[in-house]
């Protein structure tokens, strides 16, 4: 059996901790190789871009990053809004409605307020005014003041369940309270699935060759141990599967998708924190492979997981370990890249800026460099650069980049160093082809339906 000729039901299979494969029950079922996203960026299997507003450590303070040498793609200058990579925030992007933390209603507060037409016109105006018509880069939305389905707007946010339900009161007070509550549900999860996927739509349309999509999804609510585990898995919550197959509507709208690994201080050097990027990453390669942009046949959407450099809430840096456990498994996976983001405040001072600069240099740079490397290498020998490497068994955790070889609970993360033939690949990654390519080593150009 060829993997690469999996067929799609089959792919639902790699994330159960049992799978049948070739009548043999397994751990961890291999990923199949089925319609894999092109390169993002630099023709590359695997990118690292940077996202970090960090201009003015050369500006201001003359210390020179040199984000090029180590194969970081960057915007022009390190600009924060580029031609490569763009974020747009809740007030650079549009009229967003949201509450603000003294209570007051932003653009309307909550979606079904919202004025969508005067939205998307001054979102398309202010898209016009950063990027050029052939925009060929990365472009995030990020909108985190509340989330499209109901029940995933919890803590803080269910004061936009509450604002929601005052409305009904408002126009319908003869409703009971359940009544109430489930009409309030609709209007705000149908209102919030027009402001997202109508924003989405137009930014594809004028802009159709960049990569869109919402920082933060698919997500994965994993943080925690899950109440039926005795202990920490990584798993996602119970009915989050679930949820993210109700949000298909933004998926098909989705050019990329962008979930968050970032990893809390408690995680540091933790086997833990490979076990909540793994799924994080996971559950959004599988929403990449079924739900794809404009129900799309033959390619699946790109992933690159947002990572931070520092622990969440901090500047602390991540080691050696810590960067296996987000940018190494990430490339393991068979992921398209990696967004690097951080805040200003990783260069408010000559001071901070040097310790940045000498972080890159001396272990973010070279681990980078030598993961993109292999990441090509194992493109070229296993998949004759027509498709990019991931494993054969997710839950493995060996790893295709360079980096000294560590534990990890009970599984042993193999990691390659120095110089190394191709058995480590062939054992232990498979390839997902590229568009146009078929075969497991992607030997094959696929007709193409369309040519006359």
């Amino acid at each position: 059996m060829v993997l690469s000729h999996l067929p799609l039901p089959f792919l639902l299979l790699f994330l159960s901790p049992l799978s049948c494969v070739g009548g043999v029950v397994l751990p961890h079922a291999p990923l199949p190789a089925v319609a894999a996203a092109g390169p993002v960026l630099q023709g590359r299997p695997f990118v690292v871009v940077w996202n970090m507003p960090t201009a003015r450590c050369h500006k201001r303070y003359n210390v020179r990053l040199d984000l090029d040498h180590f194969d970081i793609v960057e915007n022009r200058q390190q600009r924060f809004q580029g031609q490569k990579m763009t974020i747009f925030y809740r007030d650079r992007l549009g009229k967003y409605p949201y509450l603000s933390r003294d209570g007051g209603k932003v653009n309307g507060g909550i979606p079904q307020l919202s004025d969508l037409s005067a939205h998307l016109s001054l979102a398309m105006t202010q898209m016009s005014g950063l990027l050029r018509p052939n925009f060929t880069g990365i472009a995030v939305i990020d909108w985190e003041e509340w989330r499209p389905l109901w029940e995933r707007n919890f803590g803080t946010k269910m004061e936009y369940r509450r604002q929601s339900k005052l409305l009904v009161r408002q126009e319908r007070p003869e409703l009971s309270e359940r009544a109430t509550t489930t009409l309030a549900r609709q209007r705000f999860e149908e209102s919030a699935r027009r402001f997202m996927g109508e924003t989405l739509e137009s930014a594809v349309r004028v802009h159709p060759k960049g990569f869109w999509g919402f920082y933060g999804f698919p997500a994965c609510f994993n943080k925690q141990k899950r109440k039926t585990d005795k202990s920490y898995t990584g798993r996602c919550q119970r009915g989050n599967k679930d949820q993210n197959d109700r949000l298909s509507w933004l998926w098909r709208r989705s050019t990329a998708l962008y979930p968050s690994v970032y990893l809390p201080q408690r995680l540091a050097g933790s086997p833990d924190a490979a076990l909540m990027v793994r799924h994080r990453l996971l559950e959004a390669l599988r929403v990449a492979s079924v739900w794809r942009h404009g129900n799309d046949t033959r390619r699946a959407t790109p992933v690159l997981p947002y990572a931070r450099l520092a622990f969440t809430h901090s500047l602390t840096f991540l080691n050696k370990t810590d960067l296996v456990h987000t940018l190494g498994e990430s490339a393991a996976l068979g992921a398209a890249g990696v967004v690097l983001w951080g805040e200003l405040k990783f260069a408010k001072s000559k001071h901070q800026c040097s310790l940045l600069r000498d972080y890159i240099h001396t272990v973010l740079g070279p681990f980078v460099q030598s993961l993109r490397s292999d990441m090509k290498r194992c493109s070229l020998q296993l998949c004759r650069d027509n498709g990019r490497c991931a494993r054969r068994r997710p839950g493995s955790s060996h790893m295709v980049g360079s980096s000294p070889a560590m534990t990890s609970g009970s599984d042993e993360i193999n990691v390659l160093t120095g110089s190394f033939n191709g058995k480590h690949f062939h054992n232990h990654f498979m390839c997902q082809c590229y568009p146009g390519w078929t075969g497991q080593e992607c030997q094959e150009e696929e007709e193409d339906e369309d040519r006359p």
